[in-house]
């Protein structure tokens, strides 16, 4: 059973939490609601459509509506029972002492108030967790920052579930972060700078001046923003967004994270120590749902196959996670999101509009926001948004995904 209700199932902030009053909060929360139950008793179930209900404003509401939706997010049959480790794991598994050390140190991911007996025994399980899928999978190598992900989902889902539910995800979203070596993860984090340059080139070339890199933003990438965000809910909110998503989608949110931040970075003096400074301390008050909104928009604008000669992929595209997301688009490909764009970007847009840049500042024009992110939206992940050229990885890649 999930343990998170000394933390509540509060959602996070926007018109969701009564900003255009309580009862029109009230009659949209029960709306949603009815929606996404829908989805789930659909035969089969509506995966496109959780996709969307996850993307859009408010995401998944609350814990006891993730249990249901995550496992179908992640095309896991939480009906199976978990898998049963091996006597001693503990003792034989070469990480054990390094997940230790990482899990004790967790004591911020937990709710605050919570009795320490209580904590521990998550603690613990915790552990378990880890070393479980571990020893299931020996392609995969820990991660400092990996306890920082399976947490989130203990906290929500518990053990049991949590564990088929980590590992569907240590072999998919985030495969690339438990190579041996640190290359794809790089790779990854060198999306970051095309995906500002592509948007405000000034800023772009003040941070290059700078020398920042994009070491600030791995923590962000590698935890899914769990150990930088201090209100669970937001964490939970862009879990809910991330996993209907392309595995790519967190940088391209981190991307939106720099965009935010434009007049501070360019406040700052130009030398790589004071804007890495700045970058480092995410703010905790960030407009989260604007901020996916945006990064929505950036992914449909600006899909990974356009950035990848930008972003220097030298890496194998087999090895990434792109390459074994297909089982999860495999459940809505029926669905042929990619035609369904195509004919609703062309009503949409008008013809002189279909070449503007959205995302130009200022962004006058709300009607094409709206409808560009509206497409992301209606039709699932953003992912699912775009044609499958826009789902390769690198130049060499190409996902049959709709055959």
């Amino acid at each position: 059973m999930a343990l998170r209700s000394a933390q509540g199932d509060g959602h996070t902030s926007s018109r969701w939490d009564g900003g255009a009053g309580k009862t029109d909060f009230d009659a949209k929360r029960k709306k949603k609601v009815a929606e996404i139950h829908q989805a789930l008793n659909s035969d089969p179930t509506d995966v496109a459509a959780l996709r969307r209900l996850a993307i859009s404003e408010g995401g998944l509401l609350t814990d006891e509506i993730r249990r249901k939706v995550w496992p179908k997010l992640l095309n896991v049959n939480s009906s199976e029972p978990p898998p049963v480790p091996e006597q001693n794991l503990r003792q034989m598994s070469k990480d054990y002492q390094q997940v230790l050390l990482d899990v004790r140190r967790s004591l911020r991911r937990f709710p605050p108030g919570m009795p320490e007996g209580q904590r521990e025994g998550l603690q613990e399980e915790l552990i378990d967790i880890i070393l479980l899928v571990l020893e299931r999978n020996p392609q995969l190598h820990y991660y400092q920052g990996y306890h920082d992900i399976v947490v989130t989902f203990l906290l929500v889902v518990g053990k049991r579930l949590a564990t088929s539910l980590v590992e569907k995800l240590s072999t998919h979203h985030v495969r690339d972060f438990m190579d041996p070596t640190m290359d794809n993860t790089k790779h990854i984090l060198n999306y970051l700078m095309p995906i500002i340059d592509q948007v405000n080139p000034e800023l772009h070339d003040f941070m290059q001046s700078a020398e920042v890199g994009t070491i600030f933003a791995l923590s962000w990438l590698i935890t899914w923003f769990g150990h930088v965000l201090s209100d669970f809910r937001h964490v939970v909110r862009l879990y809910d967004f991330f996993l209907a998503c392309h595995p790519l989608m967190p940088i391209y949110f981190a991307a939106v994270i720099v965009l935010y931040r434009e007049q501070e970075v360019l406040d700052c003096d130009c030398d790589m120590a004071s804007v890495h400074h700045l970058l480092s301390q995410i703010p905790q008050d960030l407009p989260y749902e604007t901020l996916i909104s945006r990064a929505g928009d950036l992914f449909v604008q600006f899909p990974p196959s356009e950035l990848a000669r930008k972003a220097a992929a030298h890496q194998q595209a087999e090895k990434t996670a792109a390459s074994t997301f297909k089982d999860f688009e495999l459940v809505s490909a029926q669905q042929r999101p990619d035609m369904v764009l195509r004919q609703r970007f062309r009503g949409l847009l008008r013809p002189e509009d279909r070449t503007k840049d959205v995302l130009t500042k200022p962004r006058t024009n709300r009607f094409v926001k709206l409808a560009v992110m509206g497409l992301t939206v209606a039709l699932g992940a953003a992912a699912l948004a775009v044609v499958k050229s826009a789902l390769e990885w690198a130049p060499k890649f190409q996902l049959q995904l709709f055959p």
